[in-house]
């Protein structure tokens, strides 16, 4: 299950903004104990009904800065202009820039491997950027990918896939509306990067599965570990 680690001077997180272009960077900043440090970054963006203080992108932050990540949770444009509601018809290219953004002040200030990461709208945001930017990243998280609209299993959200070349971690619950977990196999076998879709047993949207589905955070720390190892740069088996 996720949960929130108790809170210390070391791990807690700290607001962070940039306001010194558009759009502003707005969110917190994760820092990771010293000896865990391995010098490595992740930004991670939120759902269309949401904000950087989901449960779900606390948890998935809390979870990364532990295993020696600095993360960067930010409220993408659309939520800084209004607290509630969905994105901007027409927005989502702003909110791309935000991503971008978030991303390169991130590459800026570390030393590692930049990584990026979105749950539902956030992700799909992001893999659009990196279809059309694929060194700007050295890997994606993806958080129940709104693979379609529910109950529309017709109307995919895939054109970019077949360009999208950079690794992707997909994690994907067994009951997420957006998409079933056949569906995404289906649709992944679209992106030519190496790919892995992570499943969570009993899963929704939000990924937060039944009490009995066990230990979610060590799944997909157990899957990232593996899958993005330093160094690893083979083409997909």
């Amino acid at each position: 299950m996720f949960y929130n680690p108790p809170v210390t001077l070391q791990n807690s997180p700290v607001p962070f903004v940039d306001l010194s272009i558009e759009p502003h960077i707005r969110g917190f900043l994760h820092h990771p104990v010293p000896e865990s440090d391995n010098g490595d970054s992740l930004v991670l963006t939120h759902g269309a009904g949401a904000n950087c203080e989901s449960k779900l992108l606390l948890s998935v932050a809390a979870l990364f800065a532990e295993a020696g990540f600095t993360v960067l949770r930010c409220d993408l444009p659309f939520r800084q202009m209004r607290p509630h509601g969905p994105p901007f018809p027409g927005g989502a290219a702003r909110d791309r820039e935000g991503i971008r953004r978030a991303v390169a002040l991130l590459r800026e200030r570390m030393k590692g491997r930049t990584f990026l990461g979105g749950h539902s709208y956030g992700g799909r945001q992001a893999t659009m950027l990196i279809s059309s930017e694929p060194q700007l990243v050295d890997g994606l998280l993806l958080l129940s990918y709104p693979l379609h609209p529910p109950r529309k299993p017709m109307e995919l959200r895939v054109n970019h896939f077949p360009e999208l070349k950079t690794p992707a971690l997909f994690v994907h619950g067994t009951r997420d509306p957006f998409g079933s977990i056949a569906e995404m196999r289906s649709s992944l076998d679209m992106i030519p990067a190496r790919k892995l879709l992570v499943e969570i047993e009993g899963g929704g949207h939000d990924l937060l599965p039944r009490k009995d589905a066990g230990d979610v955070q060590g799944k997909i720390m157990s899957a990232w570990k593996t899958f993005f190892s330093p160094g690893r740069h083979d083409p997909e088996e």
